[in-house]
């Protein structure tokens, strides 16, 4: 057999709606990377493989005899069930050649270090979005961006593509990844080698994230916990944040589900759990704006490793747009640290906490700490600094927010940490 074709057909409806993918004879065990051989979930009624190619979503290769496995995956059920019919048609002909994947160039764009501008939450038509990766690329040059990070649903074949839009010499920087799409929540898996694939059929009593987290951070990568508070089935965040190296607080838009992300957060930051927080647009198609929110991030160089050690440091804020740039500092008689850092000084030594912001008049500025927020400033100017006093006898952390006057978020900064030497 050279092509494998599958076709399905059921009662969608908005109480039902059923998601789809294959396993060929390599098996279809938890974590069978070897036998995975796509998904598209519920965004296509049929699909393709052979030697030279495949519908997105799914990898190209042999088609091997032996048994192959389509996987169906009910996303939500009507009391009346779901029926389904399934048409699998295997074609003869002569195989054409190997597919040859065109991967980003992993090397960085600039050993300069630097402040860098990101989206890492990104979908194309390799899931459920309408943008091709060539559209992704081009929205994130409008918004200023040096990097992207691809993030497609339970799958990873744009990262076989990806080469083909970019270049070693120009901007955006490709990060590979995966949004490891459970039914308990979504997380991202940001730093994979190409075509690497991460299971998501597990829930929290299954009790193996870790297995799963372990892959992603034996090839150098982290995990973020994705919009913990989306309000769909099986979005939401069920799993414990322990294993998590980030939190998503920000996904598009300003909503309320990211004001709840981020109470919760700074809630973790109060009780000793500090999590970096990041943002992304979660952009899908050409009603979603490719770096609405960015994370702004301090790498040594922009490459894929200093970019993910960035995010794992907390070394990072989050702006609406390339019109915003914050400064944080901290500075006392002893040392100065930035965001993410740690200023290590005597407790009652008097630190100096400096806020310089462009792009935000008519916005408000907040200082928080573990206490609560200490100090409001307006910013009336296009470039504003201010200020805020403390010591490490008061403070553990310092962190800023600035919002416009509805509530919405202009930035948010990751926390710079006080300590005292023991």
């Amino acid at each position: 057999m050279t092509e494998l074709h599958v076709s399905y057909d059921y009662n969608k409806s908005q109480r039902n709606l059923l998601d789809i993918g294959i396993f060929d004879p390599s098996g279809f065990d938890l974590g069978n990377a070897d036998g995975f051989r796509g998904w598209s979930g519920g965004e296509r009624t049929e699909f393709m493989l052979s030697r030279s190619g495949a519908t997105p979503g799914y990898y190209p290769g042999e088609i091997d005899a032996g048994t192959w496995n389509v996987i169906l995956g009910p996303y939500r059920v009507g009391a009346g069930g779901i029926d389904y019919t399934l048409e699998i048609t295997f074609k003869e002909g002569e195989p054409g050649p190997t597919f040859e994947p065109t991967p980003a160039s992993n090397d960085p764009l600039t050993n300069t270090a630097g402040w860098y501008r990101g989206d890492l939450h990104l979908h194309t038509v390799h899931s459920d979005g309408d943008y091709t990766p060539e559209d992704v690329i081009e929205g994130a040059r409008d918004s200023g961006l040096d990097f992207i990070v691809s993030t497609e649903h339970s799958t990873t074949t744009a990262s076989l593509v990806w080469g083909k839009y970019t270049r070693p010499d120009q901007r955006p920087l490709v990060i590979d990844g995966e949004e490891v799409t459970t039914r308990a929540g979504h997380y991202n898996a940001i730093g994979l080698e190409p075509g690497q694939w991460i299971d998501w059929r597990y829930q929290p009593k299954d009790d193996v994230l870790d297995r799963f987290v372990e892959s992603v951070h034996d090839v150098g990568g982290i995990t973020v916990a994705n919009h913990p508070f989306c309000p769909y089935k099986g979005c939401d965040w069920r799993f414990t944040y322990e294993l998590m190296d980030a939190i998503e607080v920000w996904n598009g838009p300003w909503s309320w589900e990211d004001e709840a992300a981020v109470q919760t957060w700074d809630r973790m930051l109060r009780e000793g759990q500090a999590l970096p927080a990041v943002g992304a647009s979660d952009a899908h198609d050409p009603g979603d704006v490719v770096g609405l929110p960015q994370t702004v991030v301090r790498a040594d160089r922009l490459g894929p490793d200093g970019i993910i050690t960035a995010l794992a440091d907390g070394h990072a804020y989050i702006a609406e747009s390339d019109d915003v740039t914050v400064t944080l500092s901290a500075d006392s008689k002893v040392g100065e640290a930035s965001i993410g850092e740690t200023l290590e000084t005597p407790q009652e030594t008097p630190v100096e906490i400096t806020l310089e912001v462009t792009g935000a008049a008519g916005a408000e500025v907040t200082f928080h700490t573990q206490e609560s927020i200490m100090k409001i400033v307006p910013i009336e100017s296009k470039q504003q600094k201010a200020t805020y006093s403390t010591n490490a006898k008061a403070t553990d952390f310092v962190r800023v927010e600035i919002r416009k006057q509805s509530g919405d978020m202009v930035a948010l900064t990751n926390p710079i940490f006080i300590e005292s030497p023991c």
